[in-house]
């Protein structure tokens, strides 16, 4: 606040003059009070000494001075208490209360430099407490995405990075004699044309998910029908691998309100992480049944390399991957997770993962709303 002259009133400044102006308004109350109210009482108390020591109009004139002059020195002698109190308490007050926020203020110039790691020291359990543990939970939560997006932009360059040199190298190779021309080095370049073009038609429907504007055609399907579809699309690559691919289904199963083809994509994207993340020997299991509460729950269970509890609650972010070295040969952009979790939420439906730990196999489930039957 700027007062007269450009003067900037501070909030020191105004809790202290809060402070003055009760003391004052205190002040004023007591004077009128005393002034109304004392005449009335001196008259009484003058008629009983009158009373006591005889009628002598000068002993009761004395009386009134007195009187009169000892209230004015006790409401000095309190005015000038009460006003250094307010100094000394208002000083006080202001500076617990201004201190903390002073604090805040620094903290977030700190974090509006992009230094989301100044935390505020917080002592008390006030309101002023709460507010400096609420700021750093928010300070927390900037820097752990501000570090998501520097590895969102990390992984994003990696993923470009690779096929674009891949198609570099062929085409210097061709331009100087080095490869031949032949159908086969084409193919390659074309087959790092597409993966470019799945990354970015991946990205589209990312960008798309997360502003919840991914479009579904609902419709009433059978539950263990999602399941057999996706199962015959991927029964190939298990066989290729040698995973073994099991199938639980109940025998009777409400009907879910979906849009089969995105539902069938995040039920093939669990099962293609699967066999990606299960060596050879292991086994899969994907299948669905009643969660005992009104839904289905949807499960891709394999004996893979399993998840630690970090990779649990990171596992569905966007272009993580467990495979930290980011070998082809295993898992993909790391974007396929994130929009099945999308597409389960749009649904109105949650999604998680779960497992005891590496080399323990890890478990995904979704749980979808029924129909319910008019």
């Amino acid at each position: 606040m700027i007062g007269p002259r450009g003067f900037r009133i501070t909030l020191t400044w105004k809790l202290f003059l809060s402070h003055f102006i009760v003391v004052m308004a205190a002040g004023v109350v007591l004077g009128a009070v005393a002034y109304l109210r004392i005449p009335t009482a001196l008259q009484h108390h003058v008629a009983r000494m009158q009373a006591i020591v005889g009628a002598d109009q000068g002993l009761a004139d004395d009386l009134r001075r007195s009187f009169i002059a000892a209230q004015g020195q006790i409401l000095t002698v309190a005015g000038i208490a009460a006003l250094l109190a307010t100094v000394i308490v208002g000083t006080f007050v202001a500076w617990r209360v201004v201190g903390p926020i002073r604090k805040l203020t620094a903290a977030s110039r700190q974090i509006a430099g992009g230094e989301y790691r100044e935390l505020v020291s917080v002592t008390g359990n006030d309101e002023l407490a709460e507010l400096a543990r609420s700021f750093n939970r928010m300070a927390a939560a900037l820097d752990k995405t501000e570090q998501r997006r520097v590895e969102l932009i990390g992984n994003l360059a990696h993923e470009l990075k690779t096929p674009l040199t891949t198609i570099r190298s062929v085409m210097e190779g061709l331009i100087d004699g080095v490869l031949p021309a032949e159908t086969e080095t084409f193919l390659d370049v074309q087959r790092e044309t597409l993966r470019l073009q799945r990354l970015t038609e991946e990205l589209q429907e990312l960008s798309a998910a997360e502003a919840g504007e991914l479009p579904l055609r609902l419709e009433k399907m059978n539950p263990g029908l999602l399941v057999r579809r996706a199962v015959d699309r991927l029964e190939p690559q298990f066989h290729d691998k040698a995973v073994q691919l099991h199938v639980d289904l109940d025998d009777s199963l409400p009907s879910v309100s979906v849009d089969g083809e995105r539902m069938l994509q995040v039920l093939i994207n669990l099962l293609g992480n699967a066999v990606q993340y299960t060596e050879s020997g292991g086994s899969v299991t994907v299948g669905c049944h009643p969660d005992g509460n009104g839904n289905v729950e949807f499960f891709v269970a394999d004996s893979g390399i399993g998840l630690t509890s970090q990779e649990i609650t990171r596992v569905f972010e966007r272009f993580y991957r467990v495979e930290k070295s980011r070998a082809r040969s295993r898992g993909g952009s790391g974007i396929g997770l994130t929009i099945a979790a999308h597409i389960v939420r749009a649904h109105g439906g949650t999604i998680h993962a779960e497992s005891e730990g590496p080399g323990m196999g890890s478990r995904f489930f979704f749980i979808l709303p029924t129909v319910i039957n008019p």
